[in-house]
């Protein structure tokens, strides 16, 4: 109730008046079945545009540090995160990896639509960074195609560390369908699993654009911050 309440009473009409988001592709998205929406990550607000254009509701994993902050600003995130479709997962490794895994196909074995950032975070400055390779081994394990979704200028209105956001347009371009069928049986091969990432990571750049860096995300984060002390 609460999804549909903010995706059609509240914040969606919102952010279609201003922000105007355009989508390519649409098509590409299945009627029904498990799939996985694969998307580059630029800025929080990815993950509003894309459940807002998508006319299936989208569950993301989310850090579980958005569901337990204390006092009255936890709650109202707890709460926001929870009716934007998010689910909580422990990302610290080990078994809250595969706790987060255990979600991930449950959600996909229930026939719905996983949301996922194959960087693992956002961007630090709007190239496309190495992606991890969990979400093929969710494909292989789930038997489910992988779609590749580019979010468009979503890092220009709202960049890392900026609260509201800018008005201006946003875009979507969802991409064909992924078939990793033919490496079944594979899930506990790394080398396939690094090629279908890859693939994955490939479609992506050549939806957005993004000049692509072969450097996980997390890394390129922990150099600027050293520059930056230097």
């Amino acid at each position: 109730m609460l999804y549909f309440v903010l995706k059609y009473l509240t914040l969606g009409p919102v952010l279609r008046v201003f922000f105007r988001p355009w989508v390519q592709g649409m098509e590409n998205i299945p009627e029904g079945g498990g799939a996985i929406l694969a998307s580059n990550h630029l800025s929080f607000s990815d993950s509003l545009f894309l459940p807002l254009v998508c006319p299936r509701r989208v569950t993301f994993l989310a850090k579980s540090e958005y569901f337990t902050g204390p006092g009255v600003k936890g709650w109202l995130t707890k709460m926001f995160f929870t009716a934007a479709g998010q689910v909580p997962v422990d990302r610290t490794g080990g078994r809250a990896s595969e706790a987060a895994m255990e979600t991930s196909l449950r959600i996909l074995g229930e026939g719905s639509l996983l949301g996922i950032y194959p960087e693992g975070t956002r961007s630090p400055d709007g190239h496309l960074y190495r992606g991890k390779t969990g979400v093929a081994r969710m494909a292989l394990e789930a038997g489910v195609p992988v779609i590749p979704v580019a979010m468009i200028d979503t890092e220009k209105i709202q960049p890392i560390g900026r609260l509201l956001p800018k008005v201006m347009r946003v875009g979507i371009r969802i991409g064909v369908p992924l078939d990793f069928s033919r490496y079944e049986g594979f899930d506990g091969d790394r080398f396939v699993l690094r090629s279908m990432t890859d693939e994955i990571m490939y479609e992506l750049m050549e939806l957005s654009g993004q000049e692509y860096v072969d450097m996980y995300a997390t890394r390129a984060k922990e150099l600027k911050a050293e520059a930056q002390a230097a």
